[in-house]
């Protein structure tokens, strides 16, 4: 039994991995600033079945508060650290930059900060796929040069890799990033694609499908997302001469990265079929160009992972779907 600090408990991954860690006899420390990014009754909701959990804990606080989260760490004495709050959404940092500054950028230094100061065995943190930005390459490698982000949530999350690296070296703290790969499942964020196009579909209002429906992404189930976590968890990056970093660079810092991700990208319209089936509602297309921000395709190689921990993530996306489905028609009960 270890002591977890999970930052975004109520959030859409951060719930999910709450919930494995309790039911695996972990003491789970949850922190969430509840902010109005999306419903705030969702994350009430997701909050409301952590806390009647025994070896549960919720803290209300925001990153950027330097002396509450100072504090949280003096008090608690976490084992382990998964940070997975952030400002998330490529297109709302179009529109509000400042909050990718405090809550990405302001916020995880004092994740970096408590950790330096405590004895924390391991920081795992959410990185994501966004940072590959414009790369051609495919599938994306953790090897790869990612210079060219095409927003400020990938550019934010790239920078969070080269702080966690930072501290690592100069601290000898172990730190795990992990590029999560278009995650989605029961209990989604309302402002995701597929959240928005089943609320749509069953309105019998029409969807906005972005260049025309031939974005790819790799969609990857949260179970499976979770399940690749909890192993990296245990898996303490030790002392390395290159690592998985780009080529032609070494470093010795105890710090590591993965992808996560199906490792199989699916057209959007293809995605649209599959949720149609689901529904067995037809949906109505208003067909548009790509949005800014926005890449062509997401495609994780996941090689690292599945030789390091032994898992890949494998859900088929009619699996994934039908799943996801089911819990919005069971949550949202006028459906």
């Amino acid at each position: 039994m270890v002591r977890v600090l999970v930052t975004g408990a109520a959030g859409f991954i951060g719930f999910h991995l709450s919930q494995r860690l309790l039911a695996q006899g972990d003491t789970v420390i949850g922190l969430d600033n509840l902010n109005a990014y999306y419903d705030v009754s969702l994350k009430q909701d997701r909050l409301a079945q952590l806390e009647n959990q025994p070896g549960f804990t919720f803290y209300k606080l925001d990153l950027a508060n330097r002396e509450g989260m100072a504090q949280l760490f003096a008090e608690q004495h976490f084992d382990l650290v998964v940070h997975l709050a952030a400002q998330a959404g490529v297109r709302y940092s179009l529109k509000n930059p400042y909050a990718y500054v405090d809550s990405n950028l302001v916020g995880f230094m004092t994740i970096l900060e408590g950790c330096r100061h405590s004895d924390i065995r391991h920081l795992v943190f959410a990185s994501s796929s966004s940072v590959y930005g414009a790369n051609t390459k495919i599938p994306f490698s953790v090897q790869d040069n990612v210079d060219c982000p095409v927003s400020l949530y990938a550019a934010s999350k790239k920078a969070n890799e080269l702080m966690a690296h930072a501290y690592s070296h100069l601290y000898g703290i172990p730190m795990t990033g992990l590029r999560f790969f278009t995650v989605y499942g029961p209990w989604y964020r309302p402002d995701m694609a597929l959240f928005i196009f089943t609320k749509a579909i069953l309105a019998g209002q029409p969807i906005d499908v972005f260049n025309y429906g031939r974005m790819q992404r790799d969609f990857t189930y949260i179970d499976d997302v979770i399940e690749g976590v909890v192993r990296v968890m245990d898996k303490i990056p030790q002392p390395q001469e290159s690592g998985n970093l780009p080529q032609g660079q070494i470093s010795k810092a105890r710090y590591k990265l993965y992808n996560i991700g199906n490792n199989q990208p699916v057209e959007l319209l293809r995605l649209i079929e599959v949720l149609e089936t689901c529904l067995g509602q037809t949906a109505t297309k208003n067909m548009l160009p790509m949005q800014p921000g926005d890449v062509p395709i997401t495609y994780a190689e996941v090689d690292d992972l599945m030789q390091d921990v032994g898992f890949r993530p494998n859900t088929p996306i009619e699996a994934g779907v039908e799943q996801f489905v089911n819990w919005y028609r069971s949550y949202y009960h006028n459906c």
